[in-house]
């Protein structure tokens, strides 16, 4: 039932599929409704997202973004673009209102650029296109339970690679107040259920996604961006030195 990991780095429970953690099967269904012909993966790692876009729009040209290169070679025999940005420091290397799908599954929980991230990914999504953004859920049901215990959460441990923590309240509200009616959000699920195996997690997800351990929205650009998110830090005086893409 259990398995040795380093702390920190997964789970030890064997019963769970954590493939469920990545919530593919969502993906999938919202890529029915879509017609993507460029899209871009964020944290690409080996490139699985970007498989399902092409599965469903063949012709479509699919990028992967990360910064360490590591899977670069199988990107490649998978047919995909890879390129090397550090997403906190640097612009994405497209011009504006390219792309029609943006892909951040599981990477922005790493990162503390969040505003710098966002301006980007608006920045060159179409009017139309779509983010799809899924994040571990500091509250979901196992991290509730875990607190009333004065357990930590498992998402948000310091020991761990993640920096930042999301909920369904906070991560719309952050959206909704910064961007405005820049976006909307379209969808909201949940995925992977602790500690319940694959079948039962599914069905608990789909009844209460805001318990699922990880959360996935569906944000669509409704018009032209102009800069919202740099905007905010300029006007909130928020007490973190995030990056604005230039000199404070």
């Amino acid at each position: 039932m259990f398995r040795r990991v380093t702390p920190g780095t997964a789970s030890r429970l064997t019963i769970v599929d954590h493939d469920e953690t990545y919530g593919r099967h969502i993906l999938r269904a919202a890529l029915r409704n879509m017609n993507v012909s460029r899209c871009v993966d964020l944290g690409c790692g080996s490139g699985d997202d970007l498989l399902l876009v092409k599965e469903r729009n063949v012709k479509a040209r699919c990028t992967g973004i990360d910064v360490s290169g590591l899977d670069s070679g199988l990107l490649a025999e998978r047919g995909i673009e890879s390129i090397s940005v550090n997403i906190e420091s640097q612009p994405l290397p497209f011009s504006g209102e390219s792309v029609d799908l943006v892909i951040a599954n599981q990477v922005m929980e790493h990162v503390k650029e969040i505003y710098w991230i966002n301006h980007e990914i608006f920045r060159v999504l179409r009017v139309g296109g779509c983010l799809y953004l899924g994040v571990p859920n500091v509250l979901s049901a196992h991290n509730r339970i875990l607190g009333l215990c004065g357990v930590h959460p498992t998402c948000a441990k310091l020991i761990s690679a993640h920096v930042r923590v999301f909920s369904r309240h906070d991560t719309m509200n952050f959206y909704r107040q910064v961007a405005g009616d820049v976006l909307t959000v379209d969808q909201f699920s949940g995925s992977q259920f602790y500690p319940f195996p694959k079948v039962a997690a599914r069905s608990l997800s789909a009844m209460f996604p805001s318990l699922a351990f990880s959360i996935f929205f569906l944000i669509r650009k409704t018009r032209e961006y102009n800069g919202e998110f740099i905007a905010w830090l300029d006007k909130s005086h928020l007490e973190t030195n995030y990056y604005r893409g230039r000199d404070i």
